[in-house]
């Protein structure tokens, strides 16, 4: 969801370890930090893997977050929810050619899941606009990272390609905590860390002023309404990059956008508030 809530309301020793080291670097693209998982523990992504799923910028896409599932929608990716949807599911997709992003909320509790009593009362925020969702106090990563570990950890083991980490951008918004985007910005480092170390792409969602110092650390971009608030340029710096834009609008009808987003680059979607199967896209024929 548009993480907004005013908008919602109204390594060989010495000279050779250095060397391999460097080698390794080169590459993964990776810095040693990087390559630590928790507790400075060696992580998978340490090792040789298969190359991420990198969507292209104009890749069309289906988002749907409630319902029963519809498989039978022509887009060559489709973003679900982790925890509603089955690893059968994943799989089916995967039958028929597509490509599944899992979404998940990293950046604020929701009551309605299987973990919320996990979460300790002391990192509970405020409300962020939608039904039993409290915003995350992402200062507290001892706390909230073995969290957002096992539902990544879940994502993978689903068979999910990617994962949309949604509610990330709780330092623009009034969380209940003095968050900052020094804040925001190590603890979303943090989660695109977690998802590649499982050998997944991950989205920024949202976060558009951070998008220079972010887009190297992201596969892909979510983006709910730029055009509403006329902020799509700002998420150039990932067509740019080669990376795709999956933008939803939710107001506005698709002949005020799409010609807009085509001419940027965006993945763009016509969309209900419910994320429901319906969809207008902006993909030309």
């Amino acid at each position: 969801m548009r993480d907004r809530t005013a908008a919602r309301v109204g390594g060989a020793r010495g000279a050779l370890a250095v060397t391999a080291l460097m080698v390794l670097t080169t590459l993964t693209g990776c810095s040693p930090e990087q390559e630590q998982g928790p507790a400075g523990k060696e992580s998978a992504s340490a090792r040789p893997s298969p190359a991420r799923w990198q969507p292209e910028p104009g890749t069309d896409w289906q988002w749907q977050l409630s319902g029963k599932l519809d498989t039978t929608v022509d887009a060559p990716v489709y973003d679900i929810d982790g925890f509603d949807r089955t690893a059968a599911q994943v799989a089916a997709l995967h039958r028929d050619g597509r490509k599944v992003i899992c979404y998940l909320s990293t950046g604020a509790w929701e009551d309605f899941r299987p973990d919320a009593a996990r979460f300790p009362t002391a990192v509970l925020g405020k409300g962020n606009g939608w039904k039993g969702e409290r915003w995350l106090d992402i200062r507290r990563t001892e706390v909230l990272e073995p969290l957002m570990e096992s539902r990544i950890a879940m994502c993978a083991k689903k068979g999910f390609d990617a994962v949309e980490p949604d509610n990330m951008d709780g330092y623009r918004n009034r969380s209940g905590f003095p968050l900052t985007a020094a804040d925001q910005l190590r603890y979303n480092r943090l989660i695109a860390r977690m998802v590649h170390r499982h050998g997944m792409s991950v989205g920024l969602k949202n976060d558009l002023p951070q998008i220079p110092e972010l887009v190297g650390d992201f596969d892909f971009a979510v983006n709910e309404q730029c055009a509403q608030y006329e902020e799509c340029e700002e998420l150039t710096p990932f067509v740019k990059a080669g990376k795709a834009v999956f933008h939803v609008e939710y107001e506005l009808p698709a002949a005020k956008f799409c010609a807009q987003s085509r001419k940027l680059g965006l993945s763009s979607l016509r969309k209900d508030y419910a994320l429901g199967v319906g969809r207008e896209t902006c993909a030309e024929d």
